[in-house]
């Protein structure tokens, strides 16, 4: 069953265009990893510095490869958790019915 991830970025005042420019590049990359399926960002209509990200992986071991993956480690780790205010990540598994 799916592994889902519930992630909020806030960023940091002014940088929030920063913040979209990278989620813009992580979006495609993220997309087409062979355990992904699904991948999508959102931005607060009421806060222009909070993204949501939903995402979906075939299983727990799918989001490890995707945190331990080049485009994330530079992207993310190395690069715009600087400019993040606040960063909080939930997981859960899927209620299959």
């Amino acid at each position: 069953m799916p592994f889902v991830v519930a992630a909020i970025w806030k960023a940091k005042p002014g940088e929030e265009k920063r913040v979209e420019d990278v989620i813009r590049t992580m979006t495609p990359l993220s997309r087409a990893e062979e355990k992904n399926l699904y991948y999508q960002a959102h931005v607060s209509p009421d806060d222009p510095r909070t993204f949501f990200l939903y995402e979906q992986y075939v299983d727990q071991a799918g989001y490890e490869e995707h945190k331990a993956s080049p485009h994330f480690q530079e992207h993310v780790f190395g690069y715009i958790i600087n400019y993040l205010e606040h960063r909080e990540v939930a997981t859960y598994e899927t209620i299959d019915v």
